[in-house]
């Protein structure tokens, strides 16, 4: 579709509904934001440009690492082998213990995209797998930021990922379209997704159309679809670090995706809005693994050393790219015409 891009531009969204007035709808994740002429919707990585949306960050990467696919994590994919994650901007939640917080919701630099003043790195869906390839991984995650919300680009990698020989990672909040999901399904490998709590106030509080059954749907969806699926709950203190609750998870990953699905739980870190909360104790973190056990998994993995799949500590992206940094992080502006001389709009998301 667009792989052959050689110059940074806007790509129309892949799954969007033409409405009156000019006004689209944009069917990538669950929010399905109605977006006005020059608006951009919750996630900000898509605009209206005169009646037709457009992904703002098709390209543009955030954090480049390579590590193991377990450090997703994932335990029964491919173990051993090594993966190359990338990240862009942008998510359709804003989790108050966010630890990818410029990233993941990308405020700047989305805004630095739309004024055609960003000096991100852009590197086209080609150059993503030769630089894979130059790495000697084995795959390509999808993380740090919701794959969702370039949906278009991940589109792209993937199926010139598998044309390499390459398997390909997804990890998301699963707050996705059964339309997203049918379109990415068939060339993705793997969806480590999160089930952040079994209550809808937890999820409403990060993202408030969100229900818990929304996004066990979505979970499900995936692995009906034939994607591997594996699960993580991070668990807070005093949010959802409930005995029960982690019953309720262990029971429905049995229920819905197999006894032998592997569920992760990982500590949580102070960070944002819930610094002045304390690390999870080991503790609680082995005594949801318990739960597990009675629930009756039997892949259930501990983590009391890392919490979420992190890009702080990542090296400079330009470490894994050809080219100088002056080259890399050029000023990006749309290199296509279609669209005038008016600019990006800035207007951001009002719901309509």
């Amino acid at each position: 579709m667009n792989k052959q891009l050689q110059d940074y531009q806007l790509v129309e969204t892949r799954l969007q509904e033409k409405l009156d007035n000019g006004t689209t709808r944009c069917n990538l994740c669950l929010w399905r934001c109605k977006i006005g002429h020059g608006q951009r919707g919750f996630c900000q990585a898509h605009v209206n440009r005169n009646g037709t949306l457009y992904n703002l960050s098709y390209g543009i990467l955030s954090a480049i690492d390579v590590d193991a696919i377990e450090d997703k994590p994932v335990r029964h994919y491919r173990p051993g082998t090594k993966v190359m994650s990338v990240g862009s901007y942008g998510c359709s939640f804003r989790c108050g213990g966010c630890h990818n917080l410029e990233i993941s919701w990308g405020t700047e630099a989305l805004d630095e995209l739309a004024r055609g003043e960003s000096t991100k790195a852009w590197v086209p869906p080609q150059k993503l797998i030769e630089t894979a390839k130059k790495l000697g991984v084995d795959g390509i995650a999808f993380t740090y930021s919701e794959p969702a919300v370039w949906l278009e680009y991940v589109m792209d990698v993937c199926e010139l990922a598998h044309e390499a020989g390459l398997y390909t990672v997804y990890v998301s909040n699963s707050f996705v379209t059964d339309e997203a999901l049918e379109l990415i399904a068939p060339h993705l490998d793997v969806l480590c997704s999160d089930i952040k709590s079994m209550r809808d106030e937890f999820y409403r509080d990060i993202c408030r159309p969100a229900t818990v059954e929304q996004v066990l749907h979505s979970i499900k969806t995936a692995h009906d679809l034939g994607v591997h699926v594996e699960t993580r709950t991070n668990i807070i203190p005093g949010r959802n670090d409930n005995a029960e609750e982690h019953y309720q998870i262990a029971c429905w990953v049995r229920d819905n995706l197999g006894e032998d699905s592997p569920w992760h739980i990982t500590k949580f870190f102070p960070a944002y809005m819930l610094s002045d909360v304390p690390p999870t104790p080991d503790e609680s973190l082995f005594a949801a693994a318990e739960q597990a056990k009675r629930a009756g998994l039997s892949n259930v993995y501990v983590y009391n050393d890392k919490g979420c799949d992190c890009a702080t500590e990542n090296r400079p992206i330009e470490v894994y790219l050809d080219g100088s940094a002056e080259e890399i992080h050029q000023a990006r502006k749309c290199s296509a015409s279609c669209c005038g001389d008016e600019g990006i709009l800035l207007k951001k998301y009002e719901q309509r």
